[in-house]
């Protein structure tokens, strides 16, 4: 790679012009974070007019394969060539699609155009956690937790509402073009106020690399989509798949130790403490997904909370997350130290999924609101400590593909754990109907195992209460395996190395950190 002259800057001009930059990436970070759930909120309305319910499960079937796919390329891409054009890139394309998804007069159309902005999506939150970590070392980036942790929890409580609100007043049409005016405002401040210094790579783009890992990426992506409900876990078409998908995979790691630029560099996983973040953020997403989309169920059939407001439901465990991420991005800022939140973090994912295991019909809305505020908890330790970390772990040249890198397993750790949940879930749902009700119960749940507000009305009361019992022993059976799962962060957890902050100072008695990491910051190069 070219090398670039490198400009200082003054500390002192740098807070205001970096605050201006930080503002433009929580915009793009919303945008990424709030589509699926605004979508979503719209898609009864959208199959009522476009029609083509069968194909409905590819319109976010589509976009998630694009965004996982393009997740590590954006990554390398932003390496080779500058962050900011890449980025930049990317939300461009972003805002294509949701402008041709308003614009789509069939289902066909919408599920080819959320393609195209789920190409876009892959660049955006990997852009913005790259871009931070140009901008600000390690040591000073725990300041920023708190507002990372409030934009995903305004998104997550606030998506099906504004949703909801805008399908209602507007039309379904406006759930896609909200994001124009937003990319606008975010791409015309970063245009203004980001500069960073270009990059001219000799090496050219790695193109069997990134068909691999695509061809491997959308394999598992669409095994744990389609598994237990399209197609049976054990029939020819899912075990195709894995096939596909582990023979490439296995062909991408060969190819990676050959490729003159490849798309991820193998080296990155000789720090320890890189592989473990990488164990850690799958396993949170394994978990977090897993409980917002149980969790509401559960609200709304046993508890008989109102799907209205499905996101405020969330509102404990969102609340715990924002307050300790602040706390934890404080005191890892003021002292340096970072181990011990992903130890405490773990700690409290297992309790707390525990706790949500243990809930049942009588359990009350307080008793199962102090059970999420514990998981939050977990979770305000982990969200952010484990990008830090992993960031803290490579070379600058690298900041990228560890930054996708880390994205990619988070994301794939959720698409597991929705679907490994979501089968369990079902299972137990379908046996404890068949057990309570007998014929009945069975032909309630032919279709689906989660049952909407206005068809778990107009079941009869035995029906009615069957589905109850049955959805606590789901989701007993669900936590049960969270909680599990959550003991391997546990154990990862213990094994960090406490490598000292980039920007922290050096190491004591003037010794490397163990990685093997830079012990500072380099200079912030061409940066505001």
């Amino acid at each position: 790679m070219a090398d670039t002259k490198t400009v200082e800057t003054e500390p002192e001009k740098q807070p205001r012009s970096v605050r201006v930059v930080l503002l433009a990436l929580m915009i793009t970070m919303m945008l990424a974070m709030l589509d699926n759930m605004i979508v979503g909120t719209a898609m009864p309305t959208i199959v009522g007019e476009l029609g083509g319910l069968e194909h409905l499960s590819w319109v976010v079937t589509a976009y998630t394969l694009a965004t996982a796919a393009s997740t590590p390329l954006w990554g390398k891409l932003g390496d080779m060539y500058g962050r900011k054009g890449a980025f930049m890139t990317s939300i461009v394309i972003f805002l294509i699609g949701s402008a041709l998804s308003g614009m789509a007069q069939n289902m066909g159309e919408l599920i080819g155009f959320r393609a195209i902005q789920g190409l876009g999506a892959g660049g955006l939150m990997v852009g913005v956690m790259a871009i931070i970590g140009d901008l600000i070392p390690p040591r000073e980036r725990g300041k920023y937790q708190g507002m990372m942790a409030g934009v995903m929890a305004l998104a997550m409580i606030g998506g099906p509402l504004v949703g909801g609100t805008i399908t209602d007043n507007w039309g379904w049409r406006w759930s896609f073009y909200i994001n124009l005016p937003l990319g606008v405002v975010s791409l015309a401040l970063i245009s203004a106020v980001l500069h960073l210094p270009k990059k001219r790579a000799q090496a050219r783009i790695d193109y069997l690399g990134a068909a691999l890992l695509t061809v491997g990426i959308t394999s598992i992506v669409l095994v744990t989509t389609w598994g237990g409900s399209e197609y049976a876990w054990s029939s020819a078409r899912i075990m195709e798949l894995i096939a596909i998908g582990v023979a490439s995979l296995i062909g991408f790691v060969f190819w990676q130790t050959r490729a003159a630029e490849p798309i991820v560099p193998l080296h990155i996983f000789r720090s320890r403490n890189f592989t473990l973040m990488s164990l850690i953020g799958f396993v949170t997403g394994f978990v977090m997904f897993g409980a917002t989309l149980f969790l509401p169920l559960y609200q709304q059939s046993v508890q008989g909370a109102s799907a209205t407001n499905s996101g405020l439901l969330l509102l404990p465990m969102l609340g715990a997350m924002l307050v300790t991420s602040m706390v934890a991005g404080r005191v890892t800022t003021n002292s340096g130290k970072y181990k011990i939140f992903p130890i405490v973090g773990s700690v409290a994912m297992v309790i707390g999924l525990y706790l949500l295991s243990t809930m049942d019909t009588g359990t009350s809305r307080l008793t199962s609101g102090v059970f999420m505020a514990v998981v939050g908890l977990g979770m305000g330790c982990l969200m952010q400590i484990t990008m830090l970390v992993a960031q803290n772990s490579v070379e600058m040249k690298d900041m990228g593909v560890a930054s996708s890198s880390t994205t990619l397993f988070r994301t794939l750790g959720s698409s597991f754990g929705v679907a490994i949940m979501g089968a369990l879930f079902n299972s137990r749902v379908q046996d404890v109907m068949s057990e309570r009700a007998g014929s009945l119960g069975s032909k309630v749940t032919e279709q689906s195992a989660q049952l909407d507000a206005a068809s778990l009305a107009k079941l009869p009361a035995v029906a009615r209460e069957a589905y109850q019992h049955a959805v606590s022993a789901g989701t007993h059976s669900a936590f049960l395996l969270g909680a599990a799962v959550a003991v391997v962060a546990l154990v990862a957890a213990v094994f960090v190395k406490e490598v000292p902050l980039k920007g922290a100072g050096p190491a004591k008695d003037g010794e490397k950190p163990a990685d093997g990491t830079a012990e500072t910051q380099p200079p912030l190069v061409d940066a505001i």
